[in-house]
């Protein structure tokens, strides 16, 4: 029987692995240069993650700073907001969580793998769909338990995912973080009336 790849040292390589490619982007990677700088071979790449694509992916993927991890980890430990207001405090700390500043150095990569999986899904797998997914689905939960509908929740949801994404990746264009904040103020002004209503 084969031997079953050791979690951790799966772990400290995919850590190792975004750190390289948050330095040297996505565009010339290779596996080669790749599993040398990180002091093991290709093969044993390969062994663990299968393909260089997907286990860019999964690097990414498992960042523990990502904003959706730490948003889902807020919820289970203070619960879901109660009333619009709580709802709006909650994406304040979303949007806040951008500033970080390894959290924004990493955004220009991920917009290249989204982009990427779009054009290429055999190769990097449904990253931009999981991305647009695992959000719909966190703040339809969250809409839903204001006592909205659940189509009514998921219209919600739908339209905050995609006006933040967007917001998010205005910011990589111009370098207007500044605007872009006040603008993603202006759009919570403009949806946080409708969050009042549960039909």
């Amino acid at each position: 029987m084969p031997r079953r790849p050791d979690p951790a040292k799966r772990r400290d390589l995919l850590e190792r692995v975004r750190e390289y490619v948050m330095r040297n982007g996505l565009a010339d990677l290779s596996l080669r240069p790749l599993a040398k700088a990180l002091g093991t071979s290709d093969r044993m790449l390969l062994y663990y993650f299968g393909t260089k694509e997907r286990m860019v992916a999964e690097a990414l993927g498992v960042y523990e700073r990502r904003p959706f991890l730490r948003t889902r980890e807020l919820l289970k430990t203070v619960g879901p907001p109660t009333d619009p207001a709580g709802l709006r405090r909650l994406m304040e700390e979303v949007w806040q969580q951008f500033s970080d500043p390894g959290v924004r150095a990493a955004l220009p990569l991920y917009l290249e793998i989204m982009s990427a999986s779009v054009l290429h899904p055999d190769r990097y797998g449904p990253v931009m769909h999981d991305v647009v997914t695992d959000w719909t689905a966190l703040l339809t939960s969250v809409f839903h338990d204001l006592g909205m509908t659940q189509d009514h929740a998921r219209a919600q949801a739908t339209l905050l995912t995609g006006a933040t994404l967007g917001l998010v990746i205005t910011p990589l264009a111009n370098g207007r973080w500044d605007e872009t904040q006040e603008a993603f103020r202006t759009l919570l002004d403009s949806l946080e009336p409708g969050w009042h209503t549960t039909a």
